[in-house]
């Protein structure tokens, strides 16, 4: 197989399994010299035991110690062991547990490790050939071995035959549990790895999410203050002017115009108290918070007109029922643009406010006379706006007029409400 991408991989091994490996092969060891030393006292295989103590450590060493290396060489620790195990059982070596625990456990590892699984399974199928080719052999030496010892052979389903089907079905179920057990244990650990790195890709996801909910709220606070602010602070600046104008010659115009600017200060603070009331609850993010809406256009346009900007209102169309988060972007943009209107076109500007209902979609045009404006950078007013229709699904155009004053057009499909 080609290299194995990294997606396929498993996570790599870390210095804790390491260090566990070594103190699994430390323990088999010793459980290994123990289960000679008393497999030679039991007699295990009578007088065909290999003499001298000697061999049973050396077959322990060999079973135990490639296991502290399982991890890192897992076929070469797999193939050493099977081989161990065929001498060790061929010489009567009387050992017979840890071998084979040994063995599982290699078998197990070399298919709970290789990430090449082409190779992992060709390891495995050919200790397991082997292992049967062994079987076999030694049960046919059996059959024809010219002695009357063990079990009788008597009969169609004698003894012997009994005893070497259940050989054959001991190791099926041997080498089967541990060649599945690997393969269960690899795509465990691959889905554990993929389920860790996604993991932290939301975990990412998640700062990312919260820096952007931060910067979105602070620049919707900023809109909102921007436009109950400006709105008022201009309309004071103006009624102000004319009360300083007029106040040597005509006290009482000079004292209705202070007046309007108290009620303006009034008005102001009362947007600003609702709007604080509004983001301190727990729905306070909610954009549709705010108490304006569309009905409010004609007070908006009164408002204009009393603080020295002519302003005129027309409806066209059916009127529809709109979501409240649009009639408040609707609104806040008509506001923003007759604030602009009286701050730039001039003593003599005058303003026309049109909203406009179609089949597909609800559009406001507001445009001033006055002075032709100068090219000039956009300011936080023209971008709260642009912010108000990108909210809404819409468009904004925004632009000087060539014969004079300026022009906004919001454009929202009525299609794309709840995309929006």
């Amino acid at each position: 197989m080609s290299e194995t991408s990294a997606a396929h991989r498993r996570p790599p091994v870390s210095a804790l399994e390491l260090r566990n490996d070594v103190w699994l092969a430390a323990a088999l060891l010793i459980g290994a010299v123990l289960s000679a030393a008393l497999g030679s006292v039991a007699g295990v295989y009578g007088d065909d035991t290999a003499q001298g103590m000697q061999w049973s450590l050396l077959y322990a060493v060999g079973l135990t110690a490639p296991l502290a290396l399982r991890r890192r060489y897992p076929e070469l620790v797999a193939v050493a062991i099977a081989l161990v195990f065929f001498v060790g059982v061929s010489m009567r070596i009387p050992e017979l547990y840890v071998g084979n625990i040994a063995l599982f456990i290699a078998m197990y590892t070399v298919g709970a490790w290789v990430d090449d699984r082409r190779r992992s399974q060709y390891v495995r199928i050919a200790i397991i050939i082997g292992m049967f080719v062994w079987l076999l052999v030694t049960t046919f030496q059996a059959a024809t071995a010219p002695t009357d010892d063990g079990f009788s052979r008597e009969g169609v389903f004698s003894p012997f035959v009994a005893f070497m089907l259940i050989q054959l079905l001991i190791n099926a179920a041997f080498f089967g549990g541990a060649y599945y057990m690997g393969d269960r244990a690899y795509a465990s650990a691959l889905q554990r790895g993929a389920l860790e790195e996604r993991t932290r890709e939301l975990e990412n996801e998640r700062e990312v999410t919260s820096a952007q909910a931060v910067a979105l709220d602070r620049v919707r606070i900023a809109r909102e203050l921007h436009d109950v602010v400006a709105h008022h602070v201009s309309a004071m600046g103006v009624q102000a002017g004319a009360a300083r104008a007029v106040l040597d010659r005509d006290p009482e115009a000079a004292r209705a115009a202070l007046v309007g600017v108290e009620e303006s200060a009034r008005s102001a603070l009362e947007d600003l108290r609702h709007l604080l009331e509004t983001l301190r609850t727990p729905d306070g993010d909610a954009p549709s918070a705010s108490t304006v809406r569309l009905v409010g256009l004609a007070d908006l346009v009164a408002h204009a007109s009393e603080n020295g900007l002519p302003t005129t209102l027309t409806v066209v169309g059916d009127q529809v029922a709109l979501p409240d988060l649009l009639q408040v972007n609707i609104y806040r943009v008509a506001q923003e643009a007759l604030t602009n209107a009286r701050r730039h076109g001039g003593p003599d500007a005058a303003a026309e406010v049109r909203l406009r209902f179609d089949d597909d979609a609800v559009e406001l045009e507001v445009t001033n006379s006055g002075r032709v404006a100068s090219p000039m950078r956009p300011g936080l007013g023209i971008v709260g706006m642009r912010e108000r229709a990108a909210a809404s699904g819409g468009t904004l155009e925004a632009s000087p007029r060539g014969r004079g004053g300026f022009l906004v057009r919001l454009r929202v499909p009525l299609s794309e409400r709840v995309a929006a």
